[in-house]
């Protein structure tokens, strides 16, 4: 009877320290899995930093290139080269006065041929007889080069700051106009059908119904314009300009300075990004990517 009972004893500590060995390994397994491996940060993350790659390597083949002798260091600087000329002329506050004329130029231009654009873009949009007496007429004034425009301009307007913000202007106007005026034209004739079961008259017809639908045809045409701004300052900036980065492009080609020639073309370039992911980003918070 007592070895009987020993023996019970001993399967019940058997028992009890195999439970505890399993909840032992349990616990372990817990932890183990608490301490997983830590997830990598998501690709996205760095998804904007791709469209550097391309301008590095672009960098380090200029670099070469010159290092080389491949190019000549007086037709083309070196990149240390040109941003030791940006940063002296940071420095001195010369470059600051420059890039705040020319935003200036650009801002009040782009918004004049945004406006302009916005009502003849509307006007031919609604009206078929409105576009075919001026869609011909502005289809063929949009094939002329910026250049063209600066002569009659001059004559017209001086050389004044006016004959150089109209200039920007009627590059920032044909984008604007020609996407709203197709995106007013292509409205889903179901909305409209839609508006007039609601018995909406012609104004609340156009500011529920058609200038949403069109919208984003608008935030098209007004990035291209913006766009198109950039590049017709340099026109407008060669009008007997004193200051801007189109007069530092011309000061560097007079001066045989390739080193300001080429780091005003990419201060036109970084503005002009700026510029464009600014509208890009407005336009993405308006409809949605």
């Amino acid at each position: 009877m007592a070895a009987d009972t020993r023996r019970e004893s001993d399967v019940s500590r058997e028992s009890d320290a195999g439970r505890g060995s399993t909840g032992g390994g349990s616990a372990s397994e817990a932890a183990s899995h608490s301490l997983g491996p830590v997830p990598l940060p998501a690709a996205s993350r760095f998804r904007p930093l791709l469209g550097l790659l391309v301008p590095a390597a672009l960098v380090v083949g200029w670099h070469l290139v010159v290092a080389t002798g491949t190019i000549a260091a007086y037709q083309l600087p070196t990149p240390v080269r040109v941003a030791e000329t940006l940063y002296g002329m940071g420095a001195s506050g010369e470059l600051w006065g420059h890039v705040a004329v020319t935003l200036r130029r650009v801002a009040l231009g782009a918004g004049l041929g945004i406006a302009v654009g916005t009502v003849f873009g509307t006007a031919t949009g609604l009206s078929r007889t409105a576009s075919d007496l001026l869609d011909p007429l502005l289809q063929s004034l949009k094939n002329i080069p910026s250049l063209a425009w600066v002569p009659l301009f001059l004559l017209w307007f001086g050389i004044g700051e006016t004959a150089k913000v109209l200039l920007i202007a009627v590059g920032a106007f044909f984008p604007v106009y020609l996407n709203l005026s197709t995106g007013i034209a292509a409205v889903d004739e179901e909305l409209l059908e839609v508006a007039a079961v609601y018995d909406l008259g012609r104004v609340e017809s156009l500011r529920r119904v058609v200038f949403p639908a069109a919208l984003p045809s608008l935030l098209v045409g007004i990035r291209g314009g913006v766009g198109l701004a950039w590049m017709f300052v340099v026109a407008a900036e060669l009008i007997a300009a004193s200051q801007g980065v189109g007069f530092l492009l011309s000061d560097g080609r007079t001066l045989a300075r390739p080193d300001i020639i080429v780091a005003s073309i990419l201060l036109f370039a970084f503005l002009g990004n700026c510029s464009d992911v600014a509208v890009k980003e407005v336009r993405d918070r308006v409809v949605g990517r």
